[in-house]
């Protein structure tokens, strides 16, 4: 059956969440604007050496006037301080999907106007997580490298050994006929000098660049040699001697230009077939606008999720799948940006009808060979005794077992409530979507911060029961609030972001169009053909 809208947008209650909405979105608009803003402090240092700044970097190497989705942009956030007015985001570089002479391409720019472009707090699980999101979709992946490599002073053993990723995900970029090309504007030293090492082709700038694997400093310690940056590893010297360089450019400028040239001449286009996949894309009758005012901000308060798919679909037009049997488990058919997807919400917890409608909805697109975009707002699967004796754990496994098989590209958004093993079937990071993505609001937790209070309260007030130990209730209700300011803490969209948990908070008016950009990206991955090798294109 079909889905016809019945809010109010001029109700009360929306005017109350949109301003909600609004606020929320200010605080994020202006956490990814920090740091922009730290790197931008450093313009006059890079005006003298005559360089560019990381983010003019990469607006001169994108095609102008084209998407670019950013991607994991809060990384790092709260783990460089826990104070959240100076905790700087970005995990120290910039990423994201743009267009380089009509090519779709990863690309991640060390943001040196940071500490010298030196890994930030997470800096490491946003790069692989960007290079495994290259290699499932395909993309070719080039790398603007400026970097201080790690900070010694905060050195940690796990970066070592852990880092070693980053350069396997160039070899595997390699060998999977996925172009990876590096730009370098500066310096990279030890590991950062494999960022080059492991690349198809290297551009270098005059006086700029340097790679070397230990610089003069750490050189003169270990051997008591003296060599200058350029004697060991300058731009001149590898596109000259090493071979390390096939480019030496006169600036920044000119690397760029020179990048975009290279990316032109791959002829890309031809390792991709005819999808033949997508039809006419159709604005929804719905104003994504109101998407604001629809969205709580508190998992408590009710939403019905089709409300929501109707401001993200084609002509806002759903046709909703099994809608009596399992009433609160959300599934829909319908197209977004022309491509025909199936959609999978909540409007409640996940019952047994609910998850075996799921099971059957997901084998179903999977046979239809419809992308999967799952629209988070669950706290988890339904308890009780009933539940529990209608077989609820296996039917839920079963949910799960359908999620983690599934043979078409799912996408995640996060919207609401996370919570529990629901998290895991609305297919959560852990079972891999393409992509994920976070409203400002959304919330994620094995439970909410009450529950989990509650129930530590019962435990121990059956525990002093059984010594006869009457609870205090000022010290109880302290836990309480303890507990539960831990819980929503951790639950909040900026502080999950940057743990790198998602691909990055996002606008909810701009979900169509996020979700278009990747469905995009997926139809084009599963339609290109690379030339596969069992190795990567070795330096010569």
């Amino acid at each position: 059956m079909k889905f016809e809208s019945t809010w109010n947008t001029h109700s009360p209650l929306a005017v109350q969440r949109r301003e909600a909405g609004l606020a929320r979105l200010a605080q994020w608009q202006a956490l990814q604007a920090r740091a922009a803003e730290a790197s931008a402090r450093s313009k006059p240092v890079f005006d003298k050496r005559g360089q560019l700044l990381p983010r003019e970097r990469v607006a001169l190497l994108l095609d102008p006037g084209t998407p670019f989705l950013p991607l994991c942009a809060l990384a790092g956030f709260l783990q460089d301080t826990p104070d959240p007015t100076q905790s700087i985001p970005g995990g120290g570089m910039i990423a994201g999907i743009g267009f380089i002479e009509g090519v779709r391409c990863m690309v991640v720019a060390s943001d040196s106007g940071i500490e010298a472009g030196a890994i930030q707090a997470r800096g490491l699980e946003k790069i692989l997580r960007v290079q495994e999101m290259a290699l499932e979709n395909k993309l070719p992946f080039v790398h603007l490298v400026e970097s201080a490599g790690a900070n010694l002073m905060q050195y940690k053993v796990e970066g070592f050994v852990l880092g070693g990723a980053i350069f396997r995900n160039l070899a595997r970029l390699s060998a999977a006929g996925l172009p990876v090309l590096t730009v370098q504007h500066g310096s990279g030293t030890a590991g950062g000098a494999y960022m080059p090492g492991l690349s198809d082709t290297v551009i270098m700038v005059r006086g700029r660049s340097r790679a070397f694997l230990a610089g003069p400093p750490l050189l003169k310690a270990a051997t008591g040699e003296f060599a200058s940056e350029e004697e060991l590893g300058g731009a001149e010297m590898h596109t000259s001697l090493s071979g390390l360089g096939e480019y030496l450019c006169e600036d920044d400028r000119h690397a760029l230009g020179t990048a975009r040239d290279v990316v032109s001449r791959w002829n890309w286009a031809e390792n991709t077939s005819a999808s033949g996949a997508k039809g006419e894309a159709k604005p929804p009758r719905h104003d994504p606008e109101e998407l604001l005012g629809l969205m709580p901000s508190h998992h408590r308060e009710p939403i019905d999720m089709r409300e929501i798919m109707l401001r993200l679909v084609d002509d806002s037009d759903l046709l909703e799948f099994k809608s009596l049997y399992g009433a609160a488990t959300l599934c829909a058919q319908a197209r977004i940006g022309g491509h025909a997807v199936g959609i999978i919400s909540n409007n409640g917890p996940i019952d047994v009808a609910g998850a075996n409608k799921a099971t059957h909805f997901i084998q179903w697109m999977c046979q239809l060979g419809h992308p999967i975009v799952y629209l988070q707002n669950t706290t988890g699967y339904m308890v009780g005794k009933d539940s529990e004796q209608g077989g609820m754990i296996k039917h839920g496994a079963k949910m799960i077992q359908a999620v983690t098989h599934a043979n078409v590209p799912q996408i995640t958004l996060q919207c609401g409530a996370s919570f529990g093993a629901g998290n895991y079937g609305m297919c959560g990071r852990g079972y891999a979507p393409r992509f994920l993505f976070s409203w400002p609001g959304a919330k994620t937790a094995v439970m909410g911060g009450e529950q989990a209070a509650r129930t530590m309260q019962i435990v121990a007030e059956a525990g002093m029961a059984r010594k006869g130990i009457t609870p205090d209730p000022e010290k109880m209700q302290a836990q309480f609030d303890k507990i539960v300011a831990l819980f929503e803490a951790q639950a909040d969209a900026f502080y999950t972001s940057g743990l790198v948990l998602d691909d990055g908070v996002i606008d909810p008016r701009d979900t169509r169009s996020v979700l278009s950009f990747c469905l995009d990206t997926c139809l084009e991955a599963a339609a290109r053909q690379p030339r596969t090798m069992p190795f990567g294109v070795a330096r010569m």
